[in-house]
């Protein structure tokens, strides 16, 4: 059973961390969630995500643990390939993007000072 923090808390540092993430690279759901300190709240990142999209925070740059968008069945997958595509990142055939290449993670010294909040 994943034990989630505090709500608000949880929901700032995944905000905290998507807003770090460098155009052209990406994160997965599963990645924010234990990096915010939920590991196994992949879905919980999934719904904070979902009221991102409009916003000026690089929501498109989080996506499945597959390296695919997960945003299809929202009505908004082509928008966040779009999106994704402009900053260089690219999907093959079946859909997926080069996670060994393109995922991102926070450096040791990112992370201690992302600790502090």
């Amino acid at each position: 059973m994943t034990v989630m923090p505090d709500p608000a808390s949880f929901r700032a540092r995944v905000l905290a961390l998507v807003e770090r993430i460098p155009a052209g690279r990406v994160m997965t759901y599963g990645q924010l969630a234990t990096l915010a300190g939920a590991p196994g709240a992949a879905r919980q990142v999934g719904f904070i995500m979902s009221g991102l999209a409009g916003t000026d925070l690089p929501w498109q740059r989080v996506i499945n643990a597959q390296g695919a968008v997960s945003t299809d069945r929202l009505g908004f997958g082509d928008i966040q390939r779009g999106l994704l595509t402009a900053e260089g990142v690219t999907f093959g055939a079946s859909g997926r993007c080069d996670l060994g290449r393109l995922q991102w993670w926070p450096d040791e010294q990112t992370d201690a000072q992302a600790s502090l909040f």
